[in-house]
């Protein structure tokens, strides 16, 4: 009878052996595969918070720039003033007394206005002898001359303006191109 048992033993030991070998390999397929479900849920809650920052710095850039550029409807709409004040100073005579205290008046709020555009951050843009450069101006005619490089800016017929360094008027301007051989100077209107 010991001999019997004996095999029992032994089948009783190979079955103790498979369950034990079979639960650990479950056990390391499992731990493998929670790690694995782990490093996912990692990889998308990094993305998740990169995508939160991501939005957060995006928004912060949009209210910037909001406040940062809020003022350009408004002035642009004030621009056509200044241009008036100045047109009338450039029109009326400094030597004519009759005029003197109302050309005054008009250098004074032409000065605060143009104080008050610089504190908002509107600057004019005075291109007269510098090269053309079509983001800042907009050529309305070309003028040959031998005096200056071809594309200086010869004239300034409008005075543009940025906001906080973004364009909001460009400058109206005559360009210089190189004369033509044997030609006089004159104005080329078709530019």
């Amino acid at each position: 009878m010991a001999e019997e048992q004996r095999p029992d033993l032994q089948d009783q030991d190979d079955m103790v052996d498979q369950t034990v070998a079979t639960p650990e390999g479950d056990l390391a397929a499992r731990v493998a595969s929670l790690e694995e479900q782990l490093a996912t849920v990692q990889d998308q809650a990094l993305r998740a918070a990169a995508d939160v920052q991501n939005a957060r710095r995006r928004a912060e850039q949009d209210v910037e720039k909001a406040h940062k550029f809020a003022l350009e409807r408004f002035a642009n709409d004030l621009l056509p003033i200044v241009d008036s004040l100045e047109r009338g100073l450039e029109l009326s005579s400094a030597d004519d007394p009759a005029i003197k205290p109302m050309r005054e008046g008009i250098e004074l709020t032409l000065k605060m206005f143009a104080d008050t555009l610089a504190r908002f951050q509107v600057v004019p843009v005075l291109p007269e002898g510098e090269p053309f450069n079509p983001e800042l101006h907009q050529a309305m005619a070309m003028e040959e001359s031998t005096a200056v490089e071809p594309n200086t800016v010869l004239k300034v017929f409008q005075k543009g303006y940025t906001l906080s360094g973004r364009l909001l008027r460009p400058a109206m301007v005559v360009v210089s191109k190189a004369p033509a051989a044997g030609a006089p100077p004159s104005i080329d209107e078709q530019a």
